[in-house]
């Protein structure tokens, strides 16, 4: 197997370093900030790297998108080993407010910068990590460094789509999101939900000619809102978002819609949410329902690869299952192809303006990551 790895007297400083590279690269995803860069130079950055280490490099891009590149990257000649893929993201959220958000700012044990947390330094853990397990030659590292998770997940998409093209069949996926170092034991799916209803328009001095929209939506929002307690206590949550209605004051309204953003819990149905929408809907009104977009929740499996692998982690980490995310993550996306295991290095101020990680953290994550994809007892050998 021709890798070659550049000499370093410690994984978790290399993994520092590449960070800081990472982070220095403006990656802001153009869904959330118009005319943004994407994701391409942190693309370019890796690859250089990965093929100077002699990785098997592709980048694929979505139909929808040519300028929005992910890196899948492997070691060659290594197909008859288990085969472990390694999910991060190279998108951020925009820079908002940060004073030089691109600086990779160290000070103590903390690197500020956009994307420092959520998720660069993940990824420079997951590629430092790659390319050790590639000279021990235990597992084979399957490198998956996608775009868009940070809006509608094109990336991680088009790289599930392309891996039997590509002759990657994965045993088990990690994907080193910010958690703390903890290992999640569930994310929360979530639905949004646009709910349109109609009235009918008069003059505000005769409002008994017509039928007020708005306050529709105002007892829908009521609903909502007493209602949500009751989701919140299964695992949910339920809230209006958006609202809107009225064309103009002296006119009642003939229309108004709202955006209902429903977190669902592991175990219950998207079907059986929408369900749920129209249930707090009076049945004489005139109202659409459209599901504007939606992700399954997921519960990391209780046994198999991801759990032995997650179990490894967390004693070795000294952490545990201790995170139920109430957010979504791509885990649901990659659990369809194989078992999936969520951890990975954080800090603070993910999505704010002094987002931060906790280089302790990367340290560590990045040595125990490396240690557990080499141990031969803890991957046997493909049962295929």
């Amino acid at each position: 197997m021709a890798v070659t790895i550049v000499p370093s007297s410690d994984a978790g400083e290399d993994a520092t370093r590449l960070a800081a590279a990472l982070v220095s690269l403006d990656t802001t995803n153009p869904g959330l900030v118009t005319g943004a860069p994407g994701e391409r130079a942190a693309v370019e950055h890796l690859r250089s790297r990965l093929d100077r280490a002699g990785f098997t490099t592709h980048v694929l891009t979505p139909h929808e998108d040519a300028d929005r590149p992910s890196l899948v990257a492997y070691p060659p000649d290594s197909e008859r080993l288990p085969t472990v893929i390694l999910n991060g993201h190279l998108d951020t959220v925009g820079p908002g407010a940060m004073v030089e958000p691109f600086s990779a700012r160290v000070v103590g044990d903390r690197m500020f910068g956009r994307g420092a947390a959520d998720m660069k330094a993940g990824v420079a853990a997951l590629v430092v990590a790659a390319e050790r397990a590639a000279e021990f030659g235990v597992v084979r590292p399957v490198l998956a460094l996608v775009a868009d998770e940070e809006d509608a997940g094109l990336g991680s998409e088009t790289v599930i789509a392309a891996l039997p093209a590509l002759g990657i069949r994965p045993d088990v996926c990690l994907i080193a999101e910010p958690t703390d170092l903890a290992l999640a034991r569930s994310v929360r799916g979530f639905a949004v939900v646009l709910v349109r209803i109609g009235g009918r328009a008069a003059h505000s001095s005769q409002p008994d000619l017509g039928t007020n929209a708005v306050s529709r939506l105002g007892r829908l929002i009521a609903a909502v809102d007493e209602h949500a307690p009751r989701v919140r206590a299964a695992g949910g949550d339920l809230m209006v978002t958006v609202a809107r209605g009225g064309e103009s004051p002296f006119v009642i309204p003939a229309a108004a819609e709202c955006v209902v953003e429903r977190r669902v819990a592991p175990g219950e149905t998207l079907v059986e949410v929408v369900t749920e929408i129209r249930t707090l809907l009076e049945p004489d009104w005139d109202t659409t329902i459209e599901v504007l977009a939606q992700r399954e929740p997921w519960r990391c499996d209780t046994a198999g690869p991801a759990r032995r692998w997650g179990e490894a982690l967390g004693e070795r980490l000294g952490t545990g299952w201790g995170l139920d995310a109430p957010y979504w993550l791509e885990a649901p996306l990659w659990q369809r192809v194989c078992p999936t295991v969520v951890s990975g290095p954080s800090g603070g101020g993910l999505h704010s303006d002094d987002e931060w990680v906790d280089l302790a953290q990367l340290r560590a994550f990045t040595r125990v990551l490396v240690d557990t994809l080499g141990m031969p007892e803890l991957w046997g050998a493909r049962a295929d």
